[in-house]
């Protein structure tokens, strides 16, 4: 299948609320625009250390990960970010691995944006064309 890339933007959720309430501006909401891996096979949004910084996101629990090699790992899960692929977004708590290499999108944003990754084309794509359409059950 090979890896495929793809570029999102992400945005940190306590900064919006803050614009939103009049705290600060909203040309001070921290974000970035990375490129990531899709991967299919990892639960959700997997970031790096410096992701992490840039976004200025706090620690807020650990997890028991799984690698793909059979190795747990504790992953710290950090503030919620939002996440935009195009014309869509999702909100989820990145899980952070501190050395990693690549930003992993995983299962459930991909999911919840109504993505797929489209092999025959080394791409990302609406599942259901360019109108994003969610389940409710």
């Amino acid at each position: 299948m090979g890896t495929v890339y793809d570029e999102i933007t992400l945005k940190n959720v306590g900064d919006i609320f803050r614009a939103e309430d009049g705290h600060i501006k909203e040309s001070e909401i921290r974000e970035t625009t990375i490129q990531v891996v899709a991967d299919t096979g990892a639960d959700t949004l997997i970031i790096n250390e410096t992701v992490r910084q840039a976004l200025g996101l706090r620690i807020k629990g650990n997890r028991m990960a799984y690698l793909a090699n059979g190795n747990g790992d504790n992953c710290q899960i950090t503030e919620p970010v939002e996440v935009h692929w195009k014309d869509r977004s999702m909100t989820c708590q990145p899980w952070l691995m501190p050395n990693a290499p690549e930003i992993l999108l995983g299962a459930i944003p991909l999911e919840d944006m109504d993505i797929m990754v489209d092999c025959n084309r080394q791409c990302l794509v609406g599942v259901h064309g360019d109108k994003q359409i969610g389940r409710a059950l």
